[in-house]
């Protein structure tokens, strides 16, 4: 949910990674200033743990190994005096505050794959690769969709990017002998969401005792995110959940922190991913473990996999990959995505607010905190979605929270919708704010 540097990797002297994942920081802000915003994070000070002056100098390094542009510097201040303190136990006296990037990501993957299909790309959703051979100097891949319709392509190099599957697609799809050069660690993370804990648009970072640090988020306006947990995960990656452990892990964290008790019973929803770190072996501790990535290239035609990496580094990562691949793909011409905007974040400047205004004169009769959650979701390309609307009645049936028969529409023809699922959790955060009835009356109207 972060695009950030990541303040806790200096502790490991992972510099190098540091710099680069500032550096896109801001070079994301300015691609997509829609869906990546501004965040600052409170860093309250919690005697026993990291001393002052190790947090000002990380601090420190932080503003200046990748520079800034537009985020505002860290500065140190008083909790005592500040309504930031309000919300926290009064042993806090002192904090520090710095910025990173909010990021919704399950739409910055989809607006990737919508940049990618109006640049030529086929996009293919829901679709199984079943094997690959290498056959005339090109790989054939039989792929099935949903339906189970099989068929065949050719191509001149594969990347797999599968992510904590990488291995499995290896042994099992592509059936290649050799072992990997490269070995994965899966790491389980986990996080709750409970109502908001405090007013005002600030994140905490939160030190705990083990080490580690929790986030503490403001989260569709009526939430709060916290997490997360970091677990070695030996199951299946589609399978995974949070558990009572973690539960309790995160509500304590937490509760060490507000004045308010942060319990089991207030947790709204959990969620869990896998992070396929690459395992360099050079520590047993979860935490420590690079979130940096590494290719391993094999053979001819090429076949490019991918171990680690954190989605600050992504777009450097698909720049790296295409430098390994361009001889064999015949791809022309330099890099070029620095500065390019994904869909809809050609906004002006990168000043949403300013755009938002714009679009609420223009639109007066939405409702505004509908329009501002399209204008986030959407950014110039909202104008495209409310196209010739002139009233509510124009936006088809309401199924609630500002989610309209016309927006329906434009996810499932420009966004690859399919289901409900696709449309409440991967293009929205709806599921949060619908009652049952509305869902169950959307999920009918898809499959009418």
């Amino acid at each position: 949910k972060l695009v950030h540097g990541g303040l806790r990797y200096l502790e490991y002297y992972e510099f190098r990674l540091v710099r680069e994942a500032l550096k896109e920081r801001e070079t994301l802000l300015r691609a997509a200033p829609h869906i990546i915003w501004p965040l600052r994070f409170v860093l309250p000070y919690h005697k026993g743990l990291r001393p002052r002056w190790m947090l000002r100098a990380g601090l420190f390094l932080y503003d200046h190994l990748g520079g800034r542009d537009i985020l505002p510097p860290a500065e140190g201040f008083s909790l005592k005096t500040d309504p930031r303190g309000a919300p926290l136990k009064p042993m806090f006296e002192t904090a520090f505050e710095y910025s990173d990037c909010w990021v919704e990501d399950s739409r910055l993957v989809v607006l990737n794959a919508v940049d990618a299909r109006e640049r030529g790309a086929t996009i293919l959703t829901q679709t199984r690769v079943r094997s690959v051979r290498r056959a005339d100097n090109a790989f054939v891949v039989e792929i099935a969709a949903a339906d189970g319709a099989a068929r065949e392509v050719r191509a001149r190099a594969l990347v797999n990017a599968a992510g904590p599957w990488v291995d499995h697609v290896l042994r099992q799809v592509v059936r290649q002998n050799a072992a990997p050069r490269f070995q994965l660690r899966l790491v389980k993370g986990s996080h709750i969401i409970v109502d908001r804990l405090y007013e005002g648009d600030h994140a905490y970072i939160f030190q705990n005792a083990d080490g580690r640090i929790i986030f503490s988020i403001p989260y569709e306006r009526r939430f709060t995110l916290i997490g997360t947990t970091e677990l070695p995960y030996e199951g299946d990656p589609a399978a995974v959940a949070a558990d009572r452990a973690e539960i309790s892990y995160l509500c304590a964290a937490a509760g060490e922190y507000f004045a308010m008790p942060v319990t089991p019973a207030m947790v709204r929803r959990t969620y869990s991913g896998v992070r396929p770190l690459h395992d360099d072996a050079s520590s047993k501790d979860a935490s420590a473990v690079t979130r940096d990535y590494v290719f391993d290239m094999d053979g001819s035609p090429p076949l490019l996999s991918v171990y680690g990496g954190k989605i600050t580094t992504y777009r450097r990562l698909a720049e790296h990959a295409l430098e390994k691949l361009g001889e064999a793909i015949g791809a022309r011409g330099g890099a070029w995505t620095a500065q390019a905007h994904l869909p809809g974040g050609d906004i002006a400047n990168a000043d949403f607010d300013l755009f938002f205004a714009e679009l609420a004169r223009e639109f007066s009769w939405f409702e505004q905190a509908a329009l501002r959650r399209l204008a986030r979701a959407y950014g110039t390309r909202a104008r495209k979605l409310l196209g010739d609307a002139r009233s509510m009645a124009d936006m088809g049936e309401d199924f609630g929270a500002g989610l309209t028969d016309r927006e329906v529409d434009y996810l499932k023809r420009e966004e690859f919708a399919m289901t409900a699922d696709d449309i409440l959790w991967r293009r929205t955060k709806l599921e949060l704010h619908l009652p049952e009835a509305a869902k169950e009356r959307l999920a009918a109207r898809l499959s009418a």
